[in-house]
């Protein structure tokens, strides 16, 4: 929903459906924050630990790997209309996050997810 929104936000600011004309910071930062939502990008990432832990192993590997391509492809597509310092502090903290939050961890699912999270970094 934070997708469509974004996408129409943008629409009505720029009279067109392009993503890769992301002009307006509104919409830029929509579409990020919903994208980074999806993958479990840090500081959005609570969600993933406790429902891998909640899942059996081959749906958690499809959530952890495949389901994340393409919200990874859109934020490619949209990275040049994107300030630069957003990406890259997202990065840093879902390394750091996903490093240090799986330190103490004890249960392998919940390892796996911060490893995805340090990953997507």
């Amino acid at each position: 929903a934070m997708i469509l929104f974004a996408s129409m936000t943008n629409a009505w600011v720029t009279g067109g459906w392009d993503m890769t004309n992301m002009s307006n910071p509104v919409a830029s930062a929509m579409i990020i924050a919903a994208l980074a939502l999806k993958i479990g990008l840090a500081p959005m990432h609570f969600w993933m630990p406790e429902v891998l832990q909640g899942l059996d192993l081959l749906t958690g590997l499809i959530l952890s790997t495949w389901q994340k391509l393409a919200p990874l492809a859109l934020i490619i597509q949209t990275a040049p209309a994107i300030d630069p310092l957003l990406l890259t502090t997202l990065g840093l903290l879902s390394t750091l996050i996903g490093g240090w939050g799986g330190l103490n961890q004890t249960q392998l699912r919940k390892i796996l997810a911060y490893s995805s999270i340090a990953q997507m970094g």
